[in-house]
């Protein structure tokens, strides 16, 4: 009892101590809890309406659309490729969540009956502007065959059990099209909602008349101008008030949906020294050298690292890098050229012309290709067939007698010269083929066989080079290199503010340059590839910070540093920011009121021209397209609208205001378009069609406005 009851005494203590254990394990959960909404909001990538995008099934999508392109034949692309994909898929993320939230308030929906009904049908012009493949369309009406996808799609499911390469490209085929499927249900959708914009949308007879007048209604007038360039800037007077009053005329203009920043930056792009360029030019002298004491040509470009290589085959002017095609205009058969320079494409060349001969640019054959249990064998039973065709044999008999159909092919120089790799087969199948007279046989042997061929014609004989060419890029060295980033990394690690860097950049022969604007959606700055770590940040500093040296930036020849300046909201741009824009306005404006009074009380064209403006006879004026002036260098929309409205002989009532000058005009002749017959019907249409694209556009942006959208891909990508 004496034991219980000193457990009884320990219960505030026990209590205590289950307590903290009970909290340890639950603030352990919420700590796991909490890291984990942590790690997957840092792996967001944007939002839409609500709707978040993480990276992976960004990436995955980016992945998706680069096997569609792969299969279409698109691959390896280039960064700036690359980034207009990323940009795409966005895009297409975007728009497909406003589409869907607004087609699930009105109640639409695209059902599986409707895709398979598109899909058999083949009519419906969604299918025109998805990535298709060719042979998914009848060769003869041009329209979309799903038979045709289904026969692929069977053939590949039954072979792949048997070919493991089948199988490897029916997995990929059958990505490709649940990629179509996916995106032909979201254009539906899209299809459904634009045609339901268009029912609110009407056009009449009228108003399609009107629109055929104002394309075809051709106007010659008789054009005085004076340009605002004649006023002398410091003539005219802009004040504090002025730039005020411009700034709250035009605020609507200025406003902004994302914020942008304002940067400054250093970018030195590394080139070869004098020292580099000299140790070029000695290793092309010795190239030089070579090919002038007679060395194998192919030996002389392995020594030489050119970036063309030797294939010892004669190669039209098409088939030679464009500048060694001029080279040889200047030279002699069995001539060496001096090392040049090529600026175009930053190369030094020294070029060897071998011979010049006229072959054809294409040749029609047909070969028999003949094997055997050994090399010797298949020699024997080439021979044999080689003499029966001489001896009267009918060629495409022999060729089904050796399982093939001796149908005839065409060749031309630019298959030949477009080959990756030209083994010594090739070229030797290549020579033979260009130089076999037209209706001879010849029994060539290769490494696996023999080939029985036959030319039987040819086409457009032109004149062919064999050229050796040592093409080498003129490269800064290592040392050069080095030299350039010690030099950079000082400039950057001695000014650390914005100020510094700008009094520093002229001493050190660098010049300072400013982005202003710069959304997070830049992929790089100063379209240096490779600098979208800067952007970033740009956008994860604060104002007054300096970036940390970002080196092989380019083509591994750019350094780069970047100073973060400014920073500018969601909202409107502050005055300060748009300044430059306010001043070229409130000019245009001043120098516009100072041209206007020189042109006071005028009456007619002569009268401008007495005083002092430019006059010149403008024809073709519509009110569809705007005017470009010579006289001013300027596109004038303003005078399409005011040339209109004036009937033939009429002057304008008023000195008009355009982007390059003031004008005055008289109207000379006014005529309807040549060929220009009125269609109401196909009018209306055309008229409906651009007020649906046009509405459609606005209504997406208003619907992007409200969705608040979050786009972070700068810091993933």
């Amino acid at each position: 009892m004496a034991a219980i009851g000193k457990i009884r005494s320990w219960g505030p203590w026990l209590i205590g101590i289950i307590g903290l254990g009970l909290f340890g394990f639950i603030a352990g959960d919420m700590w796991r809890s909490c890291e984990a909404t942590s790690n997957q909001r840092r792996q967001q990538i944007g939002e839409v309406l609500g709707n978040k995008l993480y990276i992976q099934d960004y990436q995955q999508m980016i992945d998706e659309y680069q096997e569609v392109l792969k299969i279409q034949g698109n691959d390896n692309l280039s960064e700036d490729q690359l980034n207009n994909l990323k940009d795409y898929v966005w895009e297409n993320f975007v728009q497909s969540k406003l589409v869907e939230a607004e087609a699930k308030k009105l109640g639409l929906q695209v059902t599986d009956e409707e895709v398979a009904n598109v899909l058999k049908e083949g009519t419906n012009t969604v299918l025109y502007q998805l990535p298709m493949l060719p042979q998914f369309f009848n060769q003869q009406t041009r329209q979309f065959d799903y038979n045709q996808v289904t026969f692929i799609y069977d053939y590949m499911k039954q072979q792949m059990n048997s070919n493991p390469q089948v199988a490897e490209e029916f997995r990929t085929f059958d990505k490709y099209w649940k990629y179509i499927e996916k995106t032909l249900r979201q254009q539906l959708l899209t299809q459904k909602y634009q045609n339901l914009v268009a029912a609110c949308l009407i056009s009449n007879p009228i108003s399609a008349k009107t629109a055929f007048a104002n394309q075809n209604t051709e106007s010659d007038v008789l054009l005085a101008s004076l340009a605002y360039n004649s006023v002398n800037d410091n003539d005219i007077e802009i004040t504090d008030a002025d730039l005020k009053a411009k700034y709250n005329e035009l605020k609507p203009q200025f406003k902004q949906d994302n914020e942008v920043r304002d940067i400054k930056y250093v970018a030195y792009q590394v080139v070869p020294s004098d020292k580099d360029r000299a140790e070029l030019m000695e290793q092309m002298k010795e190239a030089q050298q070579l090919f002038a004491d007679g060395t194998a040509p192919a030996e002389v470009i392995r020594k030489g690292q050119s970036q063309v290589p030797y294939r010892g085959l004669y190669v039209t002017r098409a088939g030679l890098p464009s500048d060694i095609a001029k080279q040889i205009d200047s030279m002699q058969v069995g001539q060496t050229s001096a090392p040049f320079e090529t600026r175009s494409d930053n190369t030094m060349n020294v070029v060897k012309y071998l011979g010049k001969a006229q072959m054809p640019d294409s040749v029609e054959f047909r070969a028999i290709q003949v094997g055997g249990r050994s090399i010797d064998a298949a020699a024997v039973t080439a021979d044999s067939i080689y003499q029966a065709l001489k001896a009267g044999a009918v060629f495409d008999t022999i060729a089904k007698q050796y399982g093939q159909t001796g149908d005839k092919v065409w060749l031309t120089s630019a298959n030949i010269q477009n080959m990756q790799n030209l083994d010594a087969d090739n070229k030797a199948y290549f020579e033979t083929l260009m130089s076999l007279p037209v209706g001879e046989y010849k029994n060539l042997k290769i490494t696996q066989g023999n080939i029985v061929l036959q030319v039987t014609n040819r086409r457009n004989m032109v004149d062919k080079y064999d050229v050796a060419i040592v093409k080498r890029p003129i490269m800064f060295s290592n040392e050069t290199y080095t030299e350039a980033y010690n030099k950079f990394s000082q400039f950057v690690t001695e000014n650390q503010s914005i100020a510094a860097l700008e009094e520093a950049a002229t001493e050190y022969g660098y010049n300072v340059q400013t982005r202003q604007g710069m959304p997070s959606t830049t992929h790089n700055i100063a379209n240096i590839h490779g600098t979208h770590e800067a952007v970033r940040w740009a956008f994860d500093n604060k104002v007054g910070a300096i970036s940390q040296l970002f080196d092989r930036c380019g083509n591994n020849d750019y350094l780069l540093v970047v100073a973060l300046d400014k920073i500018h909201p969601v909202g409107y741009l502050d005055q300060e920011t748009v300044s430059d824009a306010l001043k070229q306005e409130v000019m245009k404006d001043k120098k516009y009121q100072k041209l206007s009074e020189q042109l006071a009380g005028v009456k007619t064209v002569a009268e401008a021209q007495q005083k002092g403006a430019r006059v010149d006879t403008v024809r073709q004026i519509t009110f569809q397209a705007p005017v470009f002036v010579q006289a001013t260098g300027a596109s004038e929309p303003v005078l399409s609208g005011a040339v209109a409205a004036v009937e033939k002989g009429g002057v304008s009532p008023k000195v008009l205001k355009g982007n390059g000058g003031a004008y005055l005009f008289q109207v000379l002749e006014r005529s309807q378009r040549e060929g220009a017959e009125f269609n109401a019907e196909q009018t209306q249409q055309q008229l409906a069609q651009q007020a649906v694209q046009s509405t459609f556009r606005t209504l997406l942006n208003d619907l992007k406005d409200n969705a608040k959208i979050v786009d972070k891909r700068y810091l993933f990508f």
